[in-house]
């Protein structure tokens, strides 16, 4: 299958099988990097830059459906205040205007159902692929994205080209090397265009704060947690396939469209982008899914898989395919709690703008 700038979306609404009840493991990951984006924020923004200023822009990118969001802008907006309160007193404080991105699919919907009501914010919706310009030139001061940048644009094309060194038969991520290195041009690809397209948005001195889940230096990647679970649900759908329940071919042509970057493969991109300094790149905390019970862990895979599973097999597939899954975690726990999990902080800086 061939994921397009059109993207895919996560499970919407709010009911049991929503991405929105069961994207505990994303929340807390935006709660361990609460401190960076706080400790960014008092030591790289500056106010003195914006005296000015009406209204302060800030954008989450990949922002889903459910509250995980709205606590992500809350530490945002809160850290930009006391900036303000504490560096920069007897300037007033601006308004604050947030939007919020995902694909065009995305349940907004139900997104702007659950706006804290509380809120000290103007809220927008903008549709689209943050691989893309979203925004006006020089219009936005913070942009936010938590978990979304693995995502892919697109399956690489040589993965499913069966003439190619790249082609990925039998699977549905990548283990060979021919396979990694097709997915790392791609997320390189993707990379460079998600610069460029905040290079034009982003106003100097503006800051761009990411979070990740990624590979240490030298990792292979199939020690990453993440890879032994997707290749335990690649053998789900063979199996699926042995019982004449799927098309084989299909199973082939399909593949899951996320790379787990490594720090050194950001940096040489932001290098060649040329227009933001790195202020900050360190690992969180190490996060583990909360332990309650396979059917759960299962579930959570299933809300950000679900609407590929249906646009490649069709909706029929998805509870044998899911149940099946849950009964090969329970089977291999022990090997599947083994894999390394590592998820990156990043904080870049928009340098000032030159002419040409």
């Amino acid at each position: 299958m061939v994921a397009t700038l059109n993207g895919h979306t996560m499970t919407g609404g709010d009911g049991l099988g929503s991405y929105s009840r069961n994207s505990d493991y994303q929340r807390s990951i935006i709660d361990a990097a609460k401190l960076h984006i706080q400790r960014a924020v008092a030591e790289n923004l500056q106010p003195e830059n914006f005296t000015t200023l009406e209204t302060f822009s800030i954008a989450d990118l990949g922002c889903s459906v459910g509250p995980n969001t709205f606590f992500a802008v809350q530490n945002i907006l809160d850290s930009v205040k006391l900036k303000y309160k504490t560096h920069e007193p007897n300037t007033k404080i601006p308004e604050f205007h947030v939007f919020f991105n995902d694909h065009s699919l995305n349940d907004f919907n139900t997104l702007f159902k659950c706006l804290p009501s509380n809120r000290e914010y103007y809220a927008s919706g903008v549709p689209g692929s943050f691989y893309s310009r979203l925004f006006l030139r020089a219009s936005v001061h913070f942009v936010h994205s938590s978990y979304s940048l693995q995502w892919l644009s697109q399956v690489p094309k040589e993965v499913i080209n069966i003439n190619s060194p790249a082609w990925n038969k039998g699977k549905i991520y990548h283990t060979r090397e021919e396979v990694t290195k097709a997915y790392s041009s791609q997320h390189a690809v993707d990379m460079a265009s998600f610069l460029c397209a905040r290079a034009d948005e982003v106003v100097p001195g503006g800051l761009v704060a990411i979070v990740i889940p990624a590979r240490p230096n030298g990792i292979p990647h199939a020690q990453l947690r993440m890879n032994m679970l997707f290749d335990l649900f690649g053998s789900c759908l063979l199996e699926l396939s042995n019982k004449g329940l799927i098309n084989e071919e299909k199973v082939d042509l399909f593949n899951i469209p996320i790379y787990c970057t490594s720090p050194q493969e950001l940096e040489a991109v932001i290098q060649q982008n040329g227009c933001f300094s790195i202020e900050s790149m360190e690992s969180l905390p190490i996060v583990t899914a909360p332990d309650t019970g396979f059917q759960d862990a299962s579930m959570r895979l299933r809300v950000i898989t679900e609407e590929l599973i249906k646009e490649h097999f069709g909706p029929e597939i998805l509870d044998e395919l899911f149940n099946l899954f849950t009964n090969k975690l329970a089977e291999a726990h022990q090997d599947s709690a083994l894999g390394t999990i590592f998820n990156l902080f990043l904080l870049l800086k928009r340098e000032t703008y030159t002419n040409s």
